[in-house]
């Protein structure tokens, strides 16, 4: 369940579906396999595995949400040797050339044919709605299936409105900058992998791993003209990841120390290991997002959305009750005390 690829985005407006609704919604919406000659299929499943019967898990705030997505794989070569044997059979039989328009004809027979007995593929893609932060969180391979996943979420509750997590900084130019100054942003250090592109039309693309980002090499090609658009970072809370010019990241891996401390939990079953892990996890990336985002100079924020790791109206009430109803109580002093003594004539002066 730990993450490994990213994709964040912003809330513009409240989130204000409670845990159990939503799993009313996305269980009306469930998973059901491939017909015979469907190709994909996509719906939700319990986040925490068939044994489950709730289509959310929420703990500290957060809803974690699960979508099972099932693709049916025809392997390229059985279908061009079946439409190969097709084809041959036809051209035998009539004594022609069969022409291409005829040739795809046959190809869409042949897959319709082996369509029922194709082996079907799934995959699980998890994210969470951070509601106080105004965050849904992906953990997806590509923009693409990010994307699929928040249009399920949309059918789901009919509406969803979200923009990607914009940084004020330009990315590339910030990422560029760090590597020729040779200083990390603050809070980070610097790992040991990037990818630099040349910005011209036909520019080439250089992609180092397992390099010293600061060697006179990389910084040769910077100082030609190419800027970062991946760059390996270390989070000293503990993360370790790439960042791409587009704020996604990548390769997320989770410093051993914070897995054993899930581990150290001794959570009695697997639901409650699942808990333990989600906490830590999502705990672990608020940090990391709120520092990620400063370090590219704060977010891009739509007007009046709160910024990341902000406190929400209500947390800041409640809060600020809470620092009253904390505070020691001071007995009121008779006015004649509280004056402050005459000064002196020297003092006056």
């Amino acid at each position: 369940m730990w993450f490994k690829n990213i994709y964040v985005y912003r809330l513009t407006r409240p989130f204000e579906i409670s845990p159990e609704q939503l799993g009313e919604h996305l269980e009306a919406l469930c998973f059901a396999p491939c017909t015979n000659q469907q190709v994909v299929s996509s719906g939700w499943v319990p986040p925490l595995g068939p044994t489950s019967e709730a289509y959310t898990h929420a703990a500290n705030g957060r809803i974690m949400l699960c979508l099972r997505r099932q693709e049916k794989v025809l392997p390229a070569a059985v279908v061009n040797e079946a439409v190969d044997e097709h084809i041959g059979a036809i051209e035998a039989a009539e004594h022609r050339k069969v022409s291409r328009k005829e040739r795809d004809k046959v190809k869409d027979e042949v897959i319709f044919t082996l369509m029922p007995r194709a082996f079907a593929r799934s995959s699980l893609h998890y994210a969470y709605i951070d509601a106080g932060a105004g965050l849904v969180v992906v953990n997806a391979s590509s923009t693409k299936r990010a994307e699929e996943l928040l249009d399920e979420l949309r059918e789901a509750i009919g509406s969803l409105p979200v923009i990607p997590l914009r940084p004020k900084g330009n990315p590339g130019q910030m990422m560029t900058s760090w590597l020729l100054a040779g200083t990390p942003p603050e809070g980070f250090g610097f790992g040991h992998e990037c990818e630099l592109r040349d910005p011209s039309e036909e520019g080439g693309i250089v992609r180092c791993k397992y390099q010293d980002l600061l060697s006179e090499e990389i910084n040769n090609h910077l100082k030609a003209g190419m800027t970062a658009t991946k760059l390996g970072l270390s989070w000293l809370g503990g993360i370790d990841c790439m960042i791409d010019d587009q704020l996604g990241i990548k390769r997320l891996k989770f410093d051993d120390l914070i897995e054993e401390r899930a581990d150290d939990l001794d959570a009695e079953g697997a639901a409650a290991q699942f808990d333990a892990d989600f906490v830590l996890m999502t705990e672990e990336l608020s940090g990391f997002f709120r520092d990620l985002l400063q370090a590219f100079g704060g977010e891009d924020l739509p007007e009046g959305m709160p910024a990341v790791g902000a406190a929400t109206p209500v947390e800041a009430n409640a809060a600020a009750e809470q620092v009253e109803s904390d505070a020691p109580a001071v007995a009121s002093e008779p006015a004649s005390e509280l004056e402050p003594e005459p000064l002196a004539p020297a003092e006056r002066a």
